[in-house]
């Protein structure tokens, strides 16, 4: 996408941030988890921006050889376009340079647009987490991509 520019979640980027979190998701982060994402060691957090403005973001850490996406969200305006591929493209790339070997993240059952994309990284289901979300209520997949043995297709 033209004009997009993928860097480092900043302090002043939080308010922009935490807006699109909130109208993204029933149980939103807090503006303090987003901080202490900023400053907790081993986590990645990025966001994207077009103009100066904040259209989405990613965080994610790794610890050993395991890595987690934690949140990742688009504007509402935005979404369909890209960005949050190029979002993931990016952790990826930022965990090459570790020794993180397996990455998860946790998805609804519900999201085919989330669970399609991670899957065209290929991410596959491992589990199940029941009950893991609420409002409402619904299990979360649990998938994994195994970084280290040529399997990331970006």
């Amino acid at each position: 996408m033209e004009g997009l520019i993928i860097r480092e979640l900043l302090e002043y980027d939080l308010p922009e941030v935490v807006g699109i979190e909130n109208i993204s998701f029933t149980t939103p982060w807090s503006e303090i988890l987003f901080f202490n994402e900023i400053y907790k060691q081993r986590s990645i957090a990025r966001v994207a921006l077009i103009d100066k403005r904040v259209i989405g973001y990613i965080c994610a850490n790794y610890v050993a050889d395991e890595g987690h996406i934690l949140n990742l969200a688009v504007h509402p305006d935005f979404r369909r376009k890209g960005i949050a591929k190029i979002l993931v493209e990016n952790i990826l790339e930022e965990l090459k340079e570790t020794d993180c070997r397996f990455l998860y993240l946790e998805v609804r059952a519900s999201n085919n647009a989330a669970r399609e994309l991670y899957e065209g990284f290929g991410f596959s289901v491992v589990g199940t987490r029941k009950k893991y979300y609420n409002k409402p209520e619904e299990d979360a997949v649990v998938m994994s991509l195994r970084l280290d043995s040529g399997m990331l297709r970006i």
